[in-house]
């Protein structure tokens, strides 16, 4: 194992806080995952002790890169999707580093780390130029990377095409709620993407969340002009972008 590098990423979502040790060169956890439910009510001290609990019990002792489902801005989280408003106004840097007694730690959005191990390790890690991820889940998350280089805290489910937020006409959640067939769902996100790559022109779309294990089932149906890929690493993904974050010093 000599000379290869090694960092801590911690993804914090509304039901689970996962973390691992991952190698940085193949994208590839050092071991199984660990998972403690998310605190509830989910606010900042109970989630950084949950943190607390779970790096100790991986017997970690270095810097440390952690998820939120929030807006990161130099460490502080501006908004909270499925974790305690709380949240919100809170420096989750400054926070996490007390609870690991004082030790380095990035904080950045979940969305945004998927991204950059996306980017490097997963499905778009043979594609130069414009990446941009999509997460299909409650919302709909967004991370834009170009050559490798995240913009962070982009938010474009939020975004308004056609005359609807992004995330109200395409989320997986609204697929479920009012009982669309794939078919009619694959509609309301080539009209998103549509949308997207008019603004961006990227070179590929990365399809993330749940939904995203079916892709066979959908993606197919997409009428947009760029190709759509599935993500790779799914529920690893944040940790190993956490990881990646701190290592590479991103600070959002």
């Amino acid at each position: 194992m000599s000379g290869r590098r090694h960092a801590f990423g911690i993804d914090i979502g509304g039901s689970g806080v996962k973390g691992a040790a991952v190698d940085l060169d193949t994208g590839e956890l050092r071991h199984e995952r660990i998972k403690i439910a998310t605190p509830r009510p989910s606010t900042p001290d109970a989630v950084a002790g949950a943190v607390a609990q779970l790096v100790a019990k991986a017997d970690w002792d270095g810097p440390v890169g952690l998820t939120l489902p929030c807006v990161v801005l130099d460490g502080v989280a501006h908004t909270a999707a499925n974790v305690d408003k709380s949240w919100i106004g809170t420096d989750a840097r400054s926070l996490f580093s007390d609870a690991l007694d004082g030790r380095e730690v990035t904080v950045l959005n979940d969305a945004d780390a998927a991204g950059l191990a996306e980017d490097t390790f997963g499905a778009a890690r043979d594609i130069d130029g414009l990446v941009l991820l999509l997460t299909f889940g409650t919302g709909i998350g967004s991370a834009l990377l170009n050559n490798g280089i995240l913009v962070p805290n982009t938010e474009l489910g939020h975004l308004e095409i056609g005359g609807m937020e992004t995330e109200h006409r395409a989320a997986a959640s609204v697929k479920e709620r009012e009982d669309l067939g794939y078919p009619e769902w694959a509609a309301r996100v080539s009209t998103v993407l549509r949308g997207l790559e008019d603004l961006f022109w990227p070179t590929v779309f990365v399809a993330g969340g749940g939904i995203s294990r079916d892709a066979d089932q959908w993606i197919p149906l997409l009428t947009n002009r760029t190709r759509v890929v599935p993500a790779d690493l799914r529920n690893t993904a944040g940790i190993v972008g956490a990881a990646m974050a701190v290592d590479a010093g991103i600070t959002p």
